[in-house]
């Protein structure tokens, strides 16, 4: 059969995952300070996106924006603003520079304005305008200084003992060894180094190496540079002067302290009761965490995505909270008054709609991101509403596909949507996916339970239990089914030790110590 080339035209139907797709469903599931790094990397490579601004006046002469990022919030609903080229006012001073009043003002211009200045006279019309624009001045603008702006901020552990390292070693060799010691402490400040490896680096033998640790392990805070918890507490019973053969036997059997295995650390210490209730108790006003006192890596604030508060009429309210809703504008005129000279070269013309097609895409996908969301967290208050009016005793079971079904969209949807995302209810801060959890089953046959609702029952009974009437797990399964739950008794034990809660043994030693501790 001879070969030869033949032109076949086909039809067919496939789904393609676009960037642009791509892109959209990793929007659906970013936390807040995700959105607002994306969004600002796209107005900065994008000349015709811009972020709105809500502070100073809008110009008569600004050009006209579209705004299409907040169709949800109830505000700007696909309406256009005006905005100013210059939406910040330059700094007052550069502008007094700018118009020869600097020449008048004195030197130290930082302390000109400060908090108990007076205002400037008014026979100065220049410098009373910029002072009517300053922050806190109580000028027309209305604004404040903000108080976080004046807080002291922490200090830091390796700051705090850098302070130390001068006094406590003389040698410029050791202190150099100390600054890497420093840095590889933990957040706890316990000491994460391999010492025969710094030794190896320094030049140092082990002799050396420990005598440098020993020296560190006496800064401040107390237990600073341990290598475990035994060593920890050791360090601090030390300088206590309380590390006596007794309780360095206890320090060094703290798994036994965590099973509540009295009886054998009696033995181990050699003490009886009363001494080791003692010791306990000495063992109690220790800091296992010496460095969690300081400031480490900022923490990042939970923000509500959604907040729900109830009306007059009894029912829920439930709408996005405005204050992290990004506004992301569309410069329609920019773009118009660049391209109808027709100058510019066929590249220019070729970015620029591009530009435009991407920031309609970016404003469209915020608007579908934010439906989205609200569908989905009206759908859990009217699913848990029990809860909310009630506590989390009432809290129903719900699954991912019981939301997708009841608004139309997909569990993986619904999943995203859930990823990272708060909500602000009169119960309390709770993520999305607090509100979803398995279904247990009723022992008289009526509505299932949740399990984080049966979870908190097991909390509540564990709680309210008495040093002599210590309940077992067979005792929670028949109490749980007296109340309507059926659950096995390896369920029991399963959420229990997820809850960190010792068994009955382990809480019925620790209870009657707690007792005779509380008795003497």
């Amino acid at each position: 059969m001879a070969l030869s080339a033949n032109l076949f035209l086909r039809q067919n139907q496939s789904l393609v995952m676009t960037p642009q797709l791509m892109q959209s469903i990793q929007l659906l599931q970013m936390t807040h300070f995700e959105l607002i790094q994306f969004i600002a990397q796209e107005v900065e490579k994008n000349p015709l996106l811009e972020l709105s601004s809500d502070d100073g006046d809008l110009g008569t002469d600004a050009p006209r924006i579209e705004d299409a990022g907040h169709a949800d919030s109830g505000e700007g609903e696909g309406g256009t603003s005006e905005t100013s080229a210059n939406g910040l006012a330059s700094d007052w001073y550069e502008a007094a520079q700018g118009d020869g009043l600097g020449d008048r003002l004195d030197a130290n211009f930082d302390s000109v304005f400060g908090d108990d200045a007076p205002p400037p006279r008014a026979d100065a019309p220049e410098l009373l305008g910029q002072w009517k624009s300053m922050p806190g001045s109580g000028g027309d603008t209305g604004e404040s200084y903000d108080l976080d702006d004046f807080v002291a901020g922490q200090t830091s552990l390796r700051d705090h003992l850098n302070q130390q390292i001068p006094f406590a070693l003389a040698d410029p060799g050791d202190r150099l060894i100390a600054l890497s010691l420093i840095d590889q402490l933990d957040e706890a400040g316990y000491l994460r180094a391999d010492l025969e490896e710094v030794a190896n680096r320094f030049g140092k033998d082990a002799a050396a190496m420990d005598r440098i640790l020993v020296t560190l392990q006496t800064l401040d805070p107390p237990g600073v540079f341990a290598r475990s918890l035994s060593e920890c507490l050791g360090i601090q019973l030390a300088q206590r002067d309380r590390l006596d053969p007794a309780m360095a036997a206890l320090v060094q059997n703290l798994e036994l302290l965590a099973k509540r295995d009295f009886s054998t650390l009696k033995k181990l210490c050699g003490v009886d009761e009363e001494d080791l209730l003692d010791m306990l108790s000495e063992i109690r006003k220790l800091n296992p965490k010496p460095g969690a006192g300081f400031e480490h890596s900022p923490s990042e604030a939970v923000v509500p995505d959604i907040m729900v508060r109830s009306s007059s009429d009894g029912n829920w309210i439930v709408e996005l909270n405005p204050d992290i809703l990004p506004r992301v504008l569309v410069n329609q005129t920019y773009y118009a008054s660049v391209t109808k000279n027709g100058t510019s070269r066929d590249g220019d013309q070729a970015f620029l709609s591009e530009c435009l097609q991407n920031a309609n895409w970016l404003t469209r996908s915020l608007d579908q991101r934010a439906k989205t969301i609200m569908k989905v967290a009206t759908e859990i208050v009217r699913q848990q509403d029990a809860f909310l009016r009630h506590g989390v005793d009432h809290l129903r079971p719900l699954n991912l596909r019981t939301v997708a079904d009841a608004i139309k969209m997909h569990e993986s949807t619904v999943s995203r949507v859930t990823s990272n995302k708060y909500m602000l209810t009169p119960r309390g801060l709770f993520e999305l996916k607090y509100f979803f959890s398995v279904s247990i089953g009723s022992a008289e046959g009526g509505d299932n339970h949740s399990a984080e609702a049966v979870r908190h029952r097991i909390r509540a009974l564990i709680a309210q239990e008495s040093p002599d009437a210590v309940l077992s797990d067979d005792d929670i399964v028949n109490t749980l089914k007296d109340g309507g739950v059926d659950l096995a008794r390896r369920t029991v034990a399963k959420y229990r030790e997820a809850m960190n809660i010792p068994s009955s043994v382990q809480r019925r030693r620790e209870k009657r110590a707690v007792a005779k501790a509380a008795a003497n």
